[in-house]
C-alpha cells in the first residue's frame, strides 16, 4: 500500500500538508526539502498521503503525516504509521516519538489504534491555547508481532 517515494517533490508535499493544517502553519516547500536532505529523515508515500519520520540513535520521531481530507478514513494513515514503524526499527530505532495536537481527536484515535501510549504533554506547543500530547511507541513490540 505505501512505500517510500522520495520522486515526490518538496512543492507537492507543501500543497498536501496545507490541505491538511491550518496551525501552527502548514509547512513549506522549502522546509520540505531541507528535512529530506538531513541524515536519518525518511518520507513514506501512499495515494493521497504520505508521512515524513526521522531514525537516529536509537529512536525515531514521526515528523508529520498528511492524509487528504477527501481520502480519510480508507485505512491511509494507518498503513503509513504501521510503515514508519518498520522502517523506523529496520534502521535501528527501539522507541519512536511525536507531537499531536491535544485538540486533535481523529489524530490521536489513529496513534492509539495503532499501539502509542501517552508519554507527556508539551504546553502551548501549537499556540497560545493549544497543548501537545507526546506519545511513545515501542518498536521492539511492534516488530515482534506487539
Amino acid at each position: 500500500m505505501t512505500g517510500a517515494d522520495h520522486g515526490v517533490t518538496p512543492e507537492a508535499l507543501a500543497a498536501l500538508h496545507a490541505r491538511c493544517f491550518d496551525r501552527p502553519r502548514p509547512w513549506s516547500a522549502a522546509e520540505f526539502a531541507g528535512l529530506l536532505g538531513t541524515r536519518g529523515v525518511f518520507l513514506l508515500t501512499a495515494p493521497g498521503g504520505f508521512l515524513m519520520g526521522r531514525a537516529i540513535a536509537g529512536e525515531a520521531e514521526l515528523l508529520t503525516l498528511a492524509v487528504d481530507p477527501d481520502t480519510r478514513r480508507a485505512g491511509i494513515g494507518r498503513g503509513l504509521v504501521a510503515d514508519f514503524a518498520g522502517r523506523a526499527a529496520r534502521m535501528g530505532a527501539d522507541a519512536a516519538y511525536l507531537e499531536v495536537a491535544a485538540d486533535n481527536l481523529a489524530a490521536r484515535r489513529l496513534y492509539e489504534a495503532t499501539g502509542w501510549l501517552e508519554a507527556g504533554v508539551r504546553r502551548r506547543y501549537y499556540g497560545p491555547a493549544t497543548d501537545a500530547i507526546v506519545m511513545r511507541l515501542t518498536l521492539r513490540a511492534t516488530q515482534e508481532g506487539g
